[in-house]
C-alpha cells in the first residue's frame, strides 16, 4: 500500500468518527471515548503505510535497485559537465513535435527535452524507477496504477508538472491528431483520474501484463501550455514546453538544430538522472547521403557516430587521424533484443497475398554470399522475431506453446505443429541452386509459370514484377545481389532510392511493394505488438505493421500474450507467435551484428561499465560526457 492510499484510508476513518460524535456524546464520558476511538482508529489506517513510497517496479524479477539508491552503475556519477558535441542528423527535418504522424521531428528533441513518469533502468530486462513521480503504485488486482507527481518537478517556462498535465499529455496523445502508435499502445486504458494535483491513476479495462510498465516509461509528458489554442496538429515551429535537461538555442530548418542545457534543470541531483546529460551544448547538422556524412566526420564536423554500414566500418573508418589516435573506433557489446530486419513484402499487393510466393522470393536471399563479399563476415543471420531473447521458437512446438497453439489449430496452417522454419541457407550440402529450384516448384503450385521468354507470369498473362523502395544507397547494395536472383526465377525488380521524406510519406501510406523493414523486439515484448503484427494496424496509416500481416490466429495470440502473469508464461506465448509469424513469411529474414559499432572523438569519454540494455545514440546522449581540458570542454 502507498501513502496515497494510506492517507485516503486515513480520512475516510477520521470521517466516520466525526459522524459517530453524536452517539457518543450520550456516553458518560463522551470527549474520552471520541478521542480514544479516533485516535485507535488512526494508529490502525497508519499501521498499513510503509515508511517509504515505493520507488520503483520491475516485471517478473525484484529490484536490482533499493530504496535511496544513488545512481545507476552504468553511469559515472562524477562525469564533468560542460562543452560542446556535434552530432549527425540524416535528410531533413520539419517540425518540432515528434508526436504527430505528418513530417520529420528534429533529431534528439525526444531524448533531449521530453521526461516520463519514470526511468527505465538499462541494466534491467524491465524496470523503472520514479522521475517525475515520486510514488508509483500498482493495484494488486492489475487493473490501475497511481503515481504521485515529484513536487520539485518543472517545465522549461518554470512551471509545476501538474496531474492535470499528465492528463492533458494522454489524452492528446491518445487522440486523432497524434501518431497513432500511441492509441494501440494505450488502447486499454479505461479512464485516467485526477486525484489531487500532484496525483494521477489510469485505470484499465482489462489486465496487461506491461501496460503500468509503459504508461511509466514511454508515455512523454508536455504542458499543457504548449501551443496553447491550437490543434496539436498544428504545432510544428512551437518550441516544446517540458521537463527535460534541454532547449533549442537556434533551428536552420532542415540543415541543423542546436540545443542549450537548461541552467535551470529541475532534476539536476535526481539518482536518476545523476551522471547523465552532461554536454552544455548539443549540435546536430544535417547531410543528404551516407558517403558525405562519413566524410564530415572524418573531417571533424561530427564527434561521433554509430555507423550501420559494414562497409564503412571496414573500409571507411580509416586514415591518418585513426592511426594517430584523434578518432577511436571501438564495438560496444550489447544484450540487445534483436528484433527482425529484412526485406519487408507489402502482402496488400496482390502478387505477395500468396504464402507459397513469399516463401519462394525468401529463398533467393544468398545470405553467406552477402556475408562473405558485401558485409566482410561482419554479421551473423536472423532467425527469430526475437532473437537474442529466450522466445526464440525452435524444433516442435513444447507443451507450454501448445497451449496457446492447440485452442486456434483450425485457424492455423498444419505446418505450425511441425519444424518451425529457418532462413534458407547456401553452406553445404544445401547450394543457391538447390533453393531456387525449391523456389520454382512454389511458385509453379501458386500458379506462376516462366514463360519461353524467361518472364514469370500467372495463368492470366500478368507479368511478376514489383519495385524495391529505399532511401538509402547502402540498402541498394544489400538488395542487389537478392534482385539478381529473383531474375533469374523470371522475376523483375526495380531499385528506386528516394529522399528519406518521401520515403516516409510513402511507407506511412503503405504505398509500396518491398523495403526493408525492423520490427523491433524487446526481452519483455507487450503492447508493441499490437502495433505490429495485428489485423487493426494493418487497416492504421503510419502503424510499424509494415508488411499488411491480418491474421485472426496472431491476434487472438497477441491478445493472449498481454495477459501473461510470469516470464514463463509471456516467453511461451512469445515462441508461439514467433512460430506463426516465420510461417508466414512475411519477411526476409536480414542478419544482425553482435555489437555497436561507434567511432568518436578522443575528446570524448564515457561510462567503463557498459549497460545490458541500449542504443548507442541514446545512451551517448545520456552519459557520455567532454573530457577536462579537451578542445571546446568547459567542466562546472
Amino acid at each position: 500500500m502507498s501513502i496515497i492510499v494510506a492517507r485516503v484510508m486515513l480520512k475516510a476513518v477520521i470521517v466516520r468518527a466525526l459522524q459517530a460524535i453524536p452517539r457518543l456524546r450520550r456516553c458518560r464520558r463522551p470527549s474520552v471515548h471520541a478521542f480514544a476511538w479516533l485516535a485507535a482508529a488512526a494508529l490502525a489506517a497508519l499501521s498499513h503505510a510503509p515508511l517509504q513510497a515505493a520507488h520503483g517496479i520491475a516485471w517478473g524479477e525484484a529490484l536490482k535497485y533499493p530504496p535511496g539508491f544513488s545512481h545507476f552503475d552504468y553511469v559515472n556519477p562524477a562525469a564533468p559537465r560542460g562543452g560542446s558535441i556535434n552530432l549527425d542528423g540524416y535528410g531533413s527535418f520539419d517540425k518540432l513535435n515528434p508526436f504527430t504522424l505528418k513530417g520529420i521531428a528534429a533529431a534528439g528533441i525526444g531524448t533531449l527535452m521530453f521526461e516520463t513518469l519514470a526511468e527505465p533502468s538499462k541494466d534491467e530486462p524491465f524496470s523503472m524507477y520514479g522521475l517525475l513521480a515520486d510514488d508509483i503504485r500498482f493495484a494488486e488486482d492489475g487493473l490501475s496504477i497511481t503515481f504521485r507527481l515529484n513536487a520539485a518537478a518543472r517545465f522549461s517556462d518554470g512551471s509545476p508538472v501538474t496531474a492535470e498535465d499528465v492528463r492533458h499529455s494522454f489524452v492528446t496523445l491518445t487522440s486523432r491528431q497524434a501518431h497513432p502508435r500511441y492509441r494501440q499502445s494505450f488502447a486499454d486504458v479505461a479512464q485516467v483520474r485526477v486525484i489531487d494535483p500532484r496525483t494521477i491513476r489510469f485505470d484499465f479495462k482489462r489486465r496487461n501484463h506491461e501496460l503500468h510498465m509503459i504508461i511509466g516509461i514511454q508515455m512523454p509528458v508536455f504542458s499543457r501550455n504548449w501551443g496553447k489554442g491550437k490543434n496539436f496538429t498544428d504545432l510544428i515551429e512551437d518550441e516544446p514546453i517540458a521537463s527535460g535537461p534541454y532547449r533549442i538555442e537556434r533551428v536552420e530548418w532542415g540543415r541543423s538544430i542546436v540545443f542549450q542545457r537548461n541552467p535551470n534543470y529541475w532534476a539536476n541531483d535526481l539518482n536518476v538522472r545523476r551522471g547523465m546529460f552532461n554536454f552544455d551544448r548539443i549540435v546536430y547538422k544535417y547531410f543528404k547521403d551516407e558517403t558525405a556524412r562519413l566524410e564530415g566526420f572524418k573531417a571533424g564536423e561530427f564527434d561521433w557516430i554509430y555507423e550501420n554500414s559494414a562497409r564503412n566500418w571496414a573500409r571507411g573508418h580509416t586514415g591518418p587521424r585513426y592511426a594517430s589516435g584523434e578518432l577511436v573506433k571501438r564495438e560496444f557489446s550489447h544484450s540487445n533484443a534483436a528484433g527482425m530486419q529484412g526485406f519487408g513484402l507489402n502482402a496488400r499487393r496482390p502478387q505477395f497475398s500468396d504464402v507459397r510466393v513469399r516463401r519462394a522470393i525468401a529463398l533467393a536471399m544468398d545470405f553467406e554470399w552477402m556475408n562473405r563479399q558485401v558485409f566482410y563476415g561482419q554479421y551473423r543471420r536472423t532467425p527469430s522475431y526475437f532473437t537474442n531473447t529466450d522466445m526464440v521458437a525452435s524444433g516442435q512446438p513444447d507443451q507450454d506453446e501448445l497451449t496457446y497453439l492447440e485452442p486456434l489449430r483450425r485457424q492455423l496452417s498444419p505446418e505450425v505443429f511441425g519444424e518451425v522454419p529457418l532462413p534458407p541457407t547456401t553452406a553445404a550440402p544445401s547450394s543457391l541452386r538447390a533453393n531456387l529450384r525449391l523456389a520454382r516448384s512454389l511458385l509453379i503450385d501458386a500458379g506462376w509459370q516462366v514463360d519461353d521468354e524467361g518472364v514469370l507470369r500467372n495463368a492470366a498473362g500478368q507479368a511478376f514484377a514489383f519495385e524495391f523502395l529505399t532511401y538509402s544507397k547502402a540498402f541498394e547494395r544489400v538488395a542487389e545481389s537478392w534482385v539478381r536472383n529473383l531474375a533469374k526465377l523470371g522475376m523483375e525488380v526495380t531499385m528506386r532510392t528516394t529522399d528519406p521524406a518521401l520515403y516516409r510519406k510513402r511507407i506511412e501510406e503503405y504505398d509500396f511493394d518491398a523495403i526493408v523493414h525492423v520490427f523491433s523486439a524487446s526481452q519483455t515484448p507487450g503492447n508493441e505488438l499490437v502495433e505490429s503484427y495485428t489485423s487493426g494496424a494493418a487497416a492504421e496509416k503510419g502503424s510499424q505493421n509494415m508488411p499488411g500481416i491480418r491474421d485472426p490466429a496472431i491476434d487472438a495470440l497477441v491478445s493472449r500474450i498481454l495477459e501473461s502473469r510470469s516470464r514463463p508464461e509471456l516467453a511461451a506465448g512469445a515462441r508461439a507467435l514467433d512460430r506463426v509469424l516465420r510461417h508466414g513469411y512475411y519477411m526476409v529474414p536480414h542478419f544482425h551484428a553482435p555489437a555497436n559499432r561507434v567511432a568518436f572523438s578522443k575528446r570524448l569519454g564515457h561510462p567503463e561499465t557498459i549497460p545490458r540494455y541500449y542504443w548507442s545514440p541514446t545512451w551517448m546522449l545520456k552519459t557520455w560526457w567532454v573530457q577536462p581540458g579537451a578542445a571546446g570542454a568547459r567542466s562546472r
